[in-house]
């Protein structure tokens, strides 16, 4: 059983606002980190007990290197560090018999705990037509491999949008959302027994999730907060440009084209100022 593990940051167990992400300024961010850790060893050890032979945890956070290496499960395989062409889900390929998203969180413009998509930049993101977030997408990346997603932690609210989009997902929920910068957090206790429960569940339920496919090829829209943003995102080679509202798409088949697309799109548009 080789599983992969995309570990952000927003979702993860105690974390309510920006001073546990943020490597700069975040007075809470040493705290931050220990959590990410926390939460990765919690479903490491779990899915270890239920048969995982091999694990490739991602740091899919910010500048990807918040994990601490040194306290991670010693059976599992760190990749830290960027640039990444894939990012969050640099190191997926068709080996891999399932995936899961540690820490994640609610798409841009809706309720959930620090939620966005991407970049600040976009105010909406598709998948051949339906509005996604990090989550969706990195899951669309994995059904080009073929390769499920079985378990997402995080929130309650992000819960419910990956149960939206593939149906029988087992969901770790460590906090409720009370807004955007306030959760009811369960104890450390309590959020490393429902990570561990879930993870078991999931690995002992791989064949009755599907990967969430989306057809191919996979078009990706990206709508801009502002026209500067989409015209710098609209250099990008084989893109398309809806200049009445500011959203800019990208067709392909291949995983790998497709990140590397989207991130291009996001440095350029987020290079763009804003008066």
């Amino acid at each position: 059983m080789k599983l992969f593990l995309s570990v952000d940051m927003e979702g993860i167990s105690g974390i309510v606002d920006t001073s546990y992400i943020n490597p700069d300024s975040g007075v809470n961010y040493q705290r931050g980190r220990q959590f990410m850790t926390d939460d990765a060893n919690a479903v490491i050890e779990a899915a270890l007990a239920s048969g995982a032979t091999e694990i490739i945890v991602a740091d899919s956070h910010n500048t990807m290197n918040n994990i601490l290496w040194e306290k991670l499960h010693p059976k599992a395989r760190l990749l830290a560090g960027s640039p990444r062409d894939c990012s969050m889900m640099q190191g997926l390929d068709e080996s891999f018999d399932a995936a899961m998203f540690i820490g994640y969180h609610t798409r841009q413009g809706v309720p959930g705990v620090l939620s966005h998509t991407m970049s600040g930049v976009v105010r909406n993101m598709y998948i051949n037509g339906r509005v996604v977030g990090e989550f969706g997408f990195n899951a669309a990346i994995a059904g080009l491999y073929n390769v499920p997603v079985i378990m997402v932690s995080g929130d309650n609210l992000i819960a419910q949008e990956a149960r939206e989009l593939i149906p029988g997902i087992h969901t770790a929920i460590v906090k409720e959302a009370v807004s955007r910068t306030a959760a009811i957090c369960l104890s450390r206790e309590e959020a490393t027994a429902a990570l561990q429960e879930q993870t078991k569940l999931a690995l002992g339920n791989v064949s009755a999730i599907a990967p969430f496919q989306n057809g191919s090829p996979l078009e990706v829209a990206m709508e801009f907060s502002h026209a500067g943003q989409a015209e710098m995102a609209a250099i990008v080679p084989g893109t398309r440009y809806e200049t009445a509202t500011n959203t800019v798409s990208y067709s392909t088949a291949d995983p790998k084209d497709m990140y590397k697309t989207m991130r291009a799109m996001l440095n350029l548009a987020s290079g763009a100022e804003f008066f």
